[in-house]
């Protein structure tokens, strides 16, 4: 089952998904999207759930129960709010970062939960949490998402070796994409992986059971963020980026 997965990541994931044998199920909160991924892809299972919502992601793990159950949940849905300067007093900057820590962070908590013991009754269940490039380095311009980011990547240590003490065969894996051409980062400059290739290198760890998936850029960020912190800081945080925060 992949949550967010009616548009982007989660639906070239569930494209690529369904060309290497897998059953699919996806998620997401805008009907419209769901028919449309139904329509291009009629093997697809699609249930209109909101990860953010308690009782929505209760009804989905019942209906997930009357399907047969999951093997593997990939964790997909994630969202982030526009740049704002946190020094200057503002309401909106616990509504943004409660926002992106509910869908970012502790919804996963909550399916992860609602899935444990269905997982566990897998012969081979599986959890993919979607963190970032952005969990190794803070990001000026997303600084609530990428401290929601790290959030799920301590979380996801966590529950990974939490699991390997009750000796579950259940696998943990952490995703992090680098910057990917998707909806939410239309505007954003830089680089930016399809979300083909991203989905691609996905699949390619997972066949691996290589459990931190870096992809793309994360790889250099991830050993350049270890030897030169200040300078990978610096890297991510180009000084234009100051321009948008102060305007």
């Amino acid at each position: 089952m992949i949550t967010g997965g009616a548009s982007g990541i989660g639906l070239e994931a569930a494209k690529q998904f369904l060309a290497n044998g897998a059953k699919v199920i996806i998620t997401g909160r805008n009907q419209g999207k769901l028919d449309e991924a139904k329509k291009m892809y009629p093997a697809i299972t699609a249930v209109k759930s909101d990860v953010s919502d308690a009782g929505d992601a209760q009804k989905l793990f019942n209906q997930i129960q009357q399907l047969g159950g999951i093997d593997i949940l990939y964790n997909n849905a994630g969202v982030l709010t526009d740049p704002i300067n946190l020094g200057i007093a503002n309401g909106q900057h616990f509504e943004d970062a409660a926002y992106e820590m509910n869908v970012n962070y502790l919804a996963v908590i909550r399916l992860n939960n609602l899935s444990i013991d269905m997982l566990k009754s897998r012969k081979e269940g599986a959890i993919i949490n979607t963190t970032s490039l952005l969990s190794y380095v803070p990001s000026l311009l997303e600084a609530t998402y990428a401290a929601s980011k790290v959030a799920l990547q301590f979380y996801t240590k966590a529950l990974r070796k939490h699991l390997q003490i009750l000796n579950s065969s259940v696998k943990v894996f952490e995703l992090l994409p680098p910057l990917v051409a998707t909806e939410m980062t239309i505007g954003m400059d830089g680089k930016k992986m399809t979300t083909a290739d991203m989905v691609k290198a996905l699949i390619t760890g997972l066949k691996k059971d290589q459990l931190n998936i870096r992809i793309g850029d994360t790889k250099a960020v991830y050993i350049l963020n270890r030897l030169f912190p200040n300078l990978t800081f610096n890297l991510a945080n180009p000084k234009k980026s100051y321009q948008v925060i102060a305007s």
